[in-house]
């Protein structure tokens, strides 16, 4: 984990200066490291192929620039997709009204999943209505956390890209 935060904080520089936010980091892999790097525009337009090309070609000279291993990693860069995980604070409040899993690393409430509607976010913590009642969620206690597909997503991609 520190690791990626180190990767991150050399590379959201490079990639801001493009117009691309970091998603998120991941190191991992069988006999090579993997260094997967998710993506978005920040304009929120949907990122191209051609745009994952031009952000690894950048990522790559900075490696080199900075004298990194870059050799040691097959990097990946790419979009979040529809289904995209939520990492920061702000998107859980950037998709409040859609649908989304949560895995805390302890239980609340005798419970560590959590899947229901995203009310926001604000103050440290995650709205969600599950089953029908609002819990709140700690964000730092947050494992993991994604959009859940649904036709209401997937429609609103589809009206994102026409626009």
């Amino acid at each position: 984990m520190d690791s990626e935060r180190q990767i991150e904080r050399a590379i959201a520089p490079v990639l801001a200066a493009m117009g691309y936010e970091v998603v998120r980091i991941r190191l991992g892999g069988g006999s090579q490291t993997v260094l997967q790097v998710m993506i978005e525009r920040a304009d929120r337009v949907p990122l191209t192929v051609d745009d994952c090309a031009a952000a690894s070609r950048a990522l790559t000279a900075q490696f080199e620039n900075d004298n990194l291993p870059a050799a040691d990693y097959a990097l990946e860069v790419s979009s979040p997709g529809i289904d995209r995980p939520l990492v920061r604070l702000a998107d859980f409040a950037r998709f409040a009204g859609f649908e989304a899993k949560v895995e805390l690393s302890a239980p609340l409430e005798g419970r560590r999943r959590f899947r229901g509607r995203l009310q926001g976010a604000g103050d440290g913590c995650v709205r969600m209505t599950v089953d029908d009642r609002d819990v709140l969620l700690p964000f730092d206690g947050i494992r993991a956390a994604k959009l859940v597909l649904t036709d209401e997503l997937l429609a609103a991609s589809q009206a994102a890209e026409r626009l």
